[in-house]
């Protein structure tokens, strides 16, 4: 939407993300990441940790789900989201404001980390090359399950093998048609048969 206020945040979470189910059936997934600076002190020729910012951000749908089951506590995340502010009285009476955020994107940080990234099957998000014959078809996120205090992430499907293409149109000779590239660009350059392909 036009006008709305967006904020990319790097950060550890503070707990695993908590997930929960609303009333039309989507999964939303609540969790906090604390965003501290670091500054270098000569006088004492230390870093030393600034006041830390904590963001109580929100996951939506397919997303929540993603962001439960490849991020836990303690893990260096970037995530990308649209910030909004509510108020709403206390228990004790107070009225009081909140800044939230709505996550878009997220994924672990690979600073001080690695990480495997596995694509999950979705009917209604990135389908990927639907008629490429490869591993097309799916999106998403699946991140190891937990973190080595900055030595990698542990876990984590490997990534799906990598086929050749089917037609190199590079490998092939010129064709006898005057040596140049006015013959290129057909659907069989491609490992096409001449049909329109089908979406």
């Amino acid at each position: 939407m036009a006008g709305e206020t967006t904020l990319t945040i790097v950060g550890n979470l503070t707990a695993d993300p908590e997930v929960r189910t609303i009333g039309s059936g989507a999964s939303v997934a609540n969790f906090t990441i604390a965003s501290t600076p670091r500054t270098f002190n000569r006088d004492t020729n230390q870093f030393e940790d600034g006041q830390a910012l904590f963001m109580r951000c929100a996951a939506w749908r397919e997303l929540a789900d993603h962001v439960a089951s490849s991020l836990s506590k303690g893990m260096r995340v970037i995530a990308q989201g649209r910030i909004s502010q509510r108020s709403y009285q206390a228990n004790d009476g107070t009225n009081r404001t909140v800044v939230e955020m709505t996550v878009d994107e997220i994924g672990p940080s690979l600073r001080y980390a690695t990480a495997q990234v596995t694509r999950q099957s979705s009917g209604s998000g990135f389908s990927g090359n639907r008629n490429s014959g490869g591993n097309g078809g799916n999106g998403g996120y699946q991140g190891g399950a937990g973190y080595s205090g900055g030595s990698g992430y542990s876990g984590g499907a490997s990534a799906p093998s990598q086929s050749a293409p089917v037609a190199d149109p590079w490998g092939s000779p010129a064709q006898s048609n005057g040596g140049g590239f006015s013959s290129f660009g057909g659907s069989s350059d491609f490992g096409g048969d001449g049909d329109e392909p089908e979406f």
